[in-house]
């Protein structure tokens, strides 16, 4: 099973009822898992706000709006998750110091957290681990701009959740709103 070294930084001022740390950590390890990574890896994340992210959006997808969730692979696979080819281009897609693999960065937008979750139902804690998992996806290269491509991604990030019993369950109340 692959460890994480997950490198946070907060901007935000969001504050959750769970760790986003531990939560994110733990996707990160079961997405990789079921894409069967054979490396010890490096994420990168960062919570930020409206703000900030629609300034990165703009700045490298030239898209002048917040989005929830930005990420940037270090890598391109030729398809995805095929890890044998990071072993081929070990100079640039592996950590001098500690031999990790530096998967890529992943960008969040706490404020849509809170906001989605409202608006589809349930807990922050399942919209954040939900966004994490599409991230972590496309750091092994998948997409989603064909419905056969987004088929693929959902199953595979619902698949990640479901086996961390992070489900869909409709909140009830005004927890989590």
């Amino acid at each position: 099973m692959s460890r994480i070294t997950l490198i946070t930084d907060e901007e935000h001022k969001e504050k959750f009822d769970f760790s986003e740390r531990i939560t994110a950590r733990k996707v990160c390890r079961e997405v990789l898992r079921l894409e069967n990574c054979p490396y010890d890896v490096i994420i990168g994340l960062t919570l930020v706000d409206d703000e900030s992210i629609r300034a990165l959006n703009s700045q490298f997808r030239g898209i002048d709006k917040s989005t929830d969730v930005l990420s940037f692979p270090n890598l391109e696979f030729p398809s995805p998750s095929d890890f044998d080819e990071a072993a081929k281009d070990a100079y640039s897609c592996f950590d001098p110091d500690s031999g990790k693999l530096v998967l890529g960065d992943i960008v969040l937008n706490t404020v849509r957290v809170r906001e989605q979750a409202a608006a589809y139902g349930h807990s922050e804690l399942r919209e954040f681990a939900f966004l994490i998992a599409h991230s972590v996806l496309h750091l092994c290269g998948y997409d989603h701009m064909t419905p056969d491509e987004a088929a693929v991604m959902e199953k595979k990030q619902e698949e990640a959740l479901e086996k961390l019993g992070i489900l869909r369950e409709a909140v009830t109340g005004t927890a989590g709103a």
